[in-house]
């Protein structure tokens, strides 16, 4: 019992009341300040990384498409929506609108059986980027794609990234909260 003890608190095993203890599933770190292939973090805890593309679209941008973006009405996009996965299990979920005008290549890549982000960096050199970090619970969708109840919590990072000035892309990277943790190291001012 003590060691079982030491295990769970060390986050190894999960103990569930009248179920029993399990195998805690690892939990992804990662820096803030960093745009970060989901194939090398999977990958790096130790787990076999897969990607699946599951709706893929060329067209004219909404207005809130382009809002979002930051293009004008109407402009080219390709917006796709596919799933990364651990050990055959989901652990990202990742809507991406990709501006046309400024990566027309982008159209026709690669993105049946890789993901855009590396197709991007090696493509695109990008000269500003932003993060936004939320919480979101899964609605029926999110949870259906993530193979986990509505209303968990997820973390959810969105990253926008500019070269020269001009959008690149606008992603949304959702992943199941238990499995997700960012870290952020720095020191106080002078």
């Amino acid at each position: 019992n003590k060691a079982m003890s030491m295990l769970a608190r060390a986050g190894l095993i999960e103990r569930r009341r009248k179920a029993g203890s399990f195998v805690a599933r690892q939990r992804s770190q990662s820096a803030v300040l960093e745009i970060q292939d989901i194939k090398a973090e999977v990958e790096g805890i130790g787990h076999t990384y897969g990607y699946r593309l599951l709706a893929r679209s060329a067209r004219k941008a909404t207005r809130q498409e382009a809002q979002d973006i930051g293009i004008p009405a109407g402009s080219r996009i390709l917006t796709l929506s596919c799933l990364h996965t651990a050990d055959g299990q989901p652990f990202c979920f990742e809507h991406r609108v990709i501006n046309l005008d400024a990566v027309p290549s982008a159209e026709h890549g690669p993105f049946d059986n890789r993901a855009a982000g590396p197709w991007l960096i090696e493509h695109v050199p990008w000269t500003e980027a932003r993060h936004a970090i939320s919480a979101k619970s899964a609605d029926e969708a999110l949870a259906s794609s993530l193979d986990v109840k509505p209303g968990l919590a997820c973390l959810v990072i969105e990253r926008r990234t500019w070269a020269s000035g001009r959008p690149i892309t606008r992603v949304t990277l959702s992943y199941p909260g238990p499995l997700r943790e960012v870290v952020a190291t720095f020191k106080p001012a002078a």
